[in-house]
């Protein structure tokens, strides 16, 4: 596999870049912690802010991470490198998210919106699914990347469709005037750089999802991003949209990280609009090496509309969100077999970077395999109470 350092996993303008993140200390009381990355050293500034949801409440954020005053855990790169190791050790870079629910939007880009019309035609399976490919998209037709969503070309687009039978949930979702928004995953279940992502077993075609995460405070003000791999199981959504949340939300089936990059002069919502987010899959079994990328502009809603969507007067979220913005990325080439697509092999190495975020790396296995998810919100506010204590 393709050597990975901690530098790599960083911005290229760590300089000017505002980091925060959380990790996991096992002194003075085990547990997370939440930090800043300054001069290329991390600081614990849990004395001053007690977990991540209260520092992105702030209408200060950014100034307040910038001078805030804690203790110092060393340079950066040795936290990137114990994070990274096997077996890991503390202190270790956990999630940068902690009590903001974990919400995904779907089938944001035209190709992805394809590839879900082919997988629930295809009904999870991916060898029907390569017969079908060329089928609709000769009948959808056209470059539904420049239509947008709920315009009067779409509800055209759509009539036309309607009347050759060709509509699809997904395509209601793709250029309709609702966007598809879920909940991916519990409060403090994600996994950090480094972690091990999960399958879930029963799973047969499945891959990553390389996405842009915002994180949202709780009036809707996106206050920074970070990245993430919404794993995704292909098969068992396809056999049913009502089964996307065992598709999507089990054990470690969620990561985002390394850090969350606040918004300041530098970095801005600009910044993640014109962003391109490559993926990097390597085989650990059979050499298999897959490379492809994300282009934000060519995303079809933008990301504040997608923020609107989720949280305002009708959806509050007292404690932020961190809101997946979707990906364009919907592997097609063949791996085990011609006409098979690509699906996962366990122990593959995903690898997802932006110059302006750095990278987050997790290797695969099954989420049964894996260790539980245990330390949930009343294992935070007992380890917040031991800590004051």
């Amino acid at each position: 596999m393709q050597a990975i350092t901690p530098r790599d996993c960083l911005p290229e303008d760590l300089d000017r870049a505002l980091l925060v993140g959380r990790v996991w200390r096992d002194t003075p009381t085990p547990g997370p912690a939440i930090v800043v990355v300054r001069d290329g050293r991390v600081h614990d500034i849990s004395a001053r802010v007690a977990t991540m949801a209260d520092l992105l409440d702030r209408d200060d954020a950014a100034a307040f991470a910038a001078g805030a005053e804690g203790e110092d855990l060393g340079p950066v790169e040795t936290l990137l490198a114990n994070s990274l190791a096997e077996p890991r050790s503390a202190p270790r870079l956990l999630a940068p998210c902690d009590l903001q629910a974990i919400k995904a939007c779907g089938v944001t880009f035209a190709v992805s919106l394809l590839e879900r019309v082919i997988e629930e035609q295809a009904a999870g399976s991916p060898r029907r699914a390569h017969e079908l490919r060329q089928e609709i998209q000769a009948l959808i037709g056209g470059d539904l990347s420049q239509i947008r969503p709920g315009s009067p070309e779409a509800m055209a687009l759509k009539a036309e469709l309607q009347a050759k039978g060709a509509w699809s949930q997904y395509m209601e979702v793709g250029i309709g005037p609702d966007a598809e928004v879920f909940s991916k995953a519990q409060p403090l279940s994600s996994m950090g750089l480094g972690d091990r992502v999960g399958l879930h077993p029963a799973s047969q075609w499945n891959n990553p999802e390389p996405e842009i995460v915002l994180a949202v405070d709780p009036g809707g003000t996106p206050r920074g991003a970070s990245l993430g791999n919404d794993v995704n199981l292909r098969d068992i959504e396809g056999r049913s949209a009502l089964l996307l949340g065992k598709a999507k939300d089990n054990n470690a089936s969620c990561a985002i990280g390394p850090f969350i990059r606040l918004f300041d002069d530098h970095f801005t919502l600009d910044s993640v609009r014109q962003a391109r987010v490559a993926l990097r899959i390597e085989g650990a079994d059979d050499g298999f090496v897959l490379e492809d990328a994300s282009d934000m502009r060519e995303i079809s809603r933008d990301p504040l509309e997608l923020v609107e969507q989720t949280i305002g007067a009708h959806h509050q979220y007292p404690d932020g969100l961190m809101l997946f913005l979707g990906t364009m990325f919907s592997p097609i080439e063949d791996r085990d077999g011609r006409g098979q697509g690509f699906t996962h092999h366990l122990h593959d190495r995903v690898t997802i970077a932006t110059p302006s975020l750095g990278a987050l790396v997790n290797v695969v296995d099954r989420s049964d395999r894996l260790p539980p998810w245990t330390f949930g919100v009343r294992a935070l506010l007992a380890h917040l109470a031991r800590r004051q204590g």
